[in-house]
């Protein structure tokens, strides 16, 4: 009988609901999550289940190893039986969830800060839990057995090593063929992380592929920059790399290895919703082969339009989801939907157990390419046809009633229609509309914070801007406080921890989205490589000047490189990016960012 109260938590006693969130569990290593609440956890889990079998793995995280075993030894004790799958990426574990149709924890806290880890927990076959599916259940009762300080034992638990690699890899070559007439070189930035584990047995396996790796070495302290790739500034390692190797390609993933960002050739990235179009037509495609007539693709509502238009063309079915990873699989998993994808660079995909990957996700994005003579940047090209805003996060006084002035303000507009999924949708996109009248935005509030977040898209960049200072107006009611613009998120805030939520947020989870609100990526003299070798040695560098771009302060504040994402300076006419020295015009006063051009 294992005594818990040696290491039971000071604050708030056996109250676990800051640490148990809506679709998993997250905290401070050694403090929020101790030793003794994984054990109880794994304990609380292993009696949830019907049939106790529960396949545990862990991520390069410092204290990963030490939350396993405990995990591990709480299940035992309730008689599971654990099969430690040792390190691996989160879809690696959902891998052997669904081959081996036994429950899964994973102790991660993908790209958080090295002193944070967590648990995504999985039924049997790769199935989410959430809240209301039973962990609500599963904190009760571990917060049950830290009151009484211990963990009676039951039944023959017992633990067995299982090596899931092998199977993982061969699982997902199976999925995605490659070309082999046309060799590849990429670069794959792995952060230090889970992507150092699976990269290799993936990639580094095919013959066709000339893998490039960055920052392969396993080490939970992110030496080099944190393990998030949603944070432009977590790629400039990666960007640098690309261009320096000549290379087709870079893939960025995060700290678990489930999420993968895409570079082209030129080290530019490409939009989450672009590579959601790709494999959603690449998906939809060999659907139909086997006879299934109009296949479903499942995009969350802030994806590009071109999603749906994509996704129609292809001759399937479009179904728009709320934000949230697991609310994406549960509405794939009601539609058998054979592929899901979110502008947070999750793609999820039927024949792999409705649970992301993305590696699978980037064997797609290869073998497409294998099936070109272009480059990506081409190939990706039809997919990225609309200016976007980016999610630009808020603060407001009251949500809720900021995002009514903005409901009532576009019942007084034509054509506009709206829903509300998740927060405020609305559209104004009649294809018989002049295209400058033809935009949608999305509005959606923090569960916990006074925040707003706004997504806008147009067919025109001037009509993306016009309507994304008008909508940030209103809903500021007239005042323009600050916003902070992020690139692509599921989240919530640029200071992220979750999957789906800021830190603190009840939503969330451990595999958040958003911009960093720490830069990262710097070097350890604190000089910024890209920027300072351009500052310095760049003859394309253009004397400063009058830009002429009539933007609000704030406004201007925000933008960045489209290329890059590097910051702009004024030069006569046109902006020019500090890190990749290109400049973009300035037309009638409006910057005009487009990546490529």
């Amino acid at each position: 009988m294992t005594d818990l109260r040696s290491e039971r938590p000071e604050a708030g006693g056996a109250d676990l609901s800051r640490l148990v969130k809506a679709y998993d569990v997250r905290g401070i290593a050694g403090e929020e999550l101790s030793v003794d609440v994984a054990r109880a956890l794994g304990a609380a889990f292993a009696d949830f289940l019907e049939a106790p079998a529960v396949i545990v793995a862990h991520d390069m995280r410092v204290s990963s190893p030490e939350l396993a075993d405990a995990v591990i030894d709480g299940a035992v004790r309730r008689g599971a039986f654990v099969a430690d799958a040792g390190l691996a990426s989160t879809d690696q574990l959902y891998c052997a969830s669904g081959l081996h149709r036994a429950a899964g924890v994973m102790v991660t806290a993908s790209h958080n800060p090295p002193a944070d880890n967590g648990l995504k927990l999985c039924l049997p076959g790769a199935a989410p839990i959430s809240r209301d599916t039973g962990l609500d259940e599963i904190r009760r009762r571990a917060e049950a057995y830290l009151a009484t300080g211990e963990i009676p034992t039951t039944g023959e638990g017992r633990v067995q090593v299982l090596d899931t690699l092998p199977d993982y890899a061969g699982t997902l070559h199976d999925l995605v063929t490659i070309p082999s007439e046309r060799p590849l070189r990429l670069v794959v930035d792995a952060a230090n992380a889970m992507a150092g584990h699976t990269a290799p047995a993936v990639l580094g396996r095919l013959d066709q592929l000339e893998l490039l790796p960055l920052h392969f070495e396993l080490d939970g302290t992110f030496p080099n920059h944190p393990a998030d790739p949603l944070n432009r500034e977590n790629l400039h390692d990666l960007q640098a790399a690309v261009v320096r190797e000549g290379a087709d390609l870079g893939l960025a993933f995060d700290g678990d290895a489930d999420r993968c960002v895409v570079l082209d050739e030129s080290g530019t990235l490409v939009p989450p919703s672009a590579i959601t179009a790709l494999i959603a037509r690449r998906e939809v495609a060999r659907a139909q082969q086997t006879g299934q007539e109009h296949p479903v693709v499942v995009a969350n509502l802030v994806s590009s339009r071109h999603v749906a238009e994509t996704v129609a063309a292809a001759g399937g079915e479009l179904v728009r989801s709320p934000v949230g990873h697991s609310l994406i699989k549960a509405i794939m998993a009601e539609h058998d939907a054979v592929f899901g994808g979110e502008h947070s660079a999750h793609y999820y995909f039927r024949d792999f157990f409705f649970a992301d990957s993305g590696m699978l996700a980037a064997l797609h994005v290869l073998a497409a390419l294998a099936e070109t003579d272009g480059p990506l940047s081409a190939l990706v090209a039809e997919h990225d046809p609309y200016p976007s805003s980016g999610e630009i996060n808020s603060r407001v006084e009251d949500a809720v009633a900021a995002r009514e002035r903005v409901r009532a303000h576009v019942r007084e507009l034509p054509g506009a229609s709206t829903d509300d999924l998740d927060g405020l949708t609305v559209v104004h996109w009649d294809e018989g509309a002049a295209p400058e009248d033809r935009w949608w935005f999305s509005l959606r509030s923090s569960n916990t914070e006074p925040l707003l977040r706004l997504n806008v898209e147009a067919q025109r960049e001037s009509t993306m801007i016009r309507i994304r200072d008008e909508i940030l107006a209103i809903a500021q009611d007239e005042d323009l406080a600050p916003a902070v613009s992020v690139w692509t998120t599921d989240g919530e805030d640029p200071a992220h921890d979750g999957d789906d939520a800021p830190v603190g947020d009840e939503t969330g989870g451990v595999d958040g989205e958003g911009l960093s609100a720490e830069a990262g990526a710097a070097r350890a003299d604190g000089t910024d490589p890209v920027v300072e070798k351009t500052a310095t040695e760049d003859p394309r560098r253009l004397p400063a000047g009058a830009s002429g771009a009539d933007v609000p302060a704030w406004v201007r504040s925000l933008l960045r490189c489209p290329d890059c994402g590097g910051e702009l300076r004024d030069v006569d006419a046109a902006l020019q990016c500090e890190g990749c020295a290109r400049c973009h015009p300035v037309q009638d006063g409006i910057p005009v960012l487009i990546a490529g051009r």
